[in-house]
């Protein structure tokens, strides 16, 4: 029952509350960023939900688009600013993506919604991460997030897919906040962002 209707009527309700609370954290950031990023304060990209059906995500914008002499992005150590720096450690970066759990595109907790081109290369196993929603958090998140492997990362997807239940919801809002305040696993080694899957994980 948890899993077919009461989690998203969780989920809908914590989010709207969530954001109202949040909202004197979002307004003045949204003003910072929006400085920073040259008009840019929020970060848009198509990513697969429940079913691999593909929405907008919306995030805070972390990094600038300054680009190098022949008119590519500059890296993502060199792009990120110094409010961008602080957004993603703080894990604020997120606040943003209640508004797509509130339309539904999201859930508090699932798998993280990926890039779009990461479909055609999943395994029949792997893909099973799409049988839920989408999370701002997860099992994988709470277990490494961007510090473990691919292959590690898909096999807490797919393990928490198999043993969703309320309880196990709430150890990972309680094991997230343990991790946010700890700024544990954000990025992976020396890099700022996790390195693209390509498939084989």
């Amino acid at each position: 029952m948890y899993s077919v209707g009461l989690k998203r009527i969780i989920d809908f309700f914590v989010a709207i509350v969530g954001f109202i609370l949040l909202f004197p954290i979002f307004l003045p950031l949204t003003v910072l960023l929006f400085i920073a990023n040259q008009g840019k304060p929020f970060f848009f990209q198509r990513r697969p939900s429940k079913n691999g059906k593909v929405f907008r995500i919306i995030k805070f914008k972390t990094m600038n688009d300054k680009k190098d002499a022949h008119g590519m992005l500059l890296n993502d150590a060199e792009r990120m600013t110094g409010i961008g720096n602080f957004v993603r450690k703080t894990s604020l970066d997120e606040i943003p993506q209640l508004l797509n759990v509130i339309k539904g595109d999201m859930s508090l907790i699932g798998p993280r919604p990926l890039l779009e081109e990461y479909l055609p290369l999943y395994s029949k196993e792997q893909a099973r991460r799409h049988e839920v929603r989408p999370g701002i958090t997860g099992w994988a998140q709470v277990n490494g997030r961007n510090a473990i492997s691919w292959k590690q990362k898909f096999e807490y997807d797919v393990w928490y897919v198999d043993n969703l239940s309320l309880g196990l919801d709430l150890k990972i809002v309680a094991l997230t906040i343990k991790k946010v305040f700890k700024s544990e696993g954000i990025n992976a080694a020396a890099n700022v962002t996790m390195e693209k899957f390509k498939g084989e994980a």
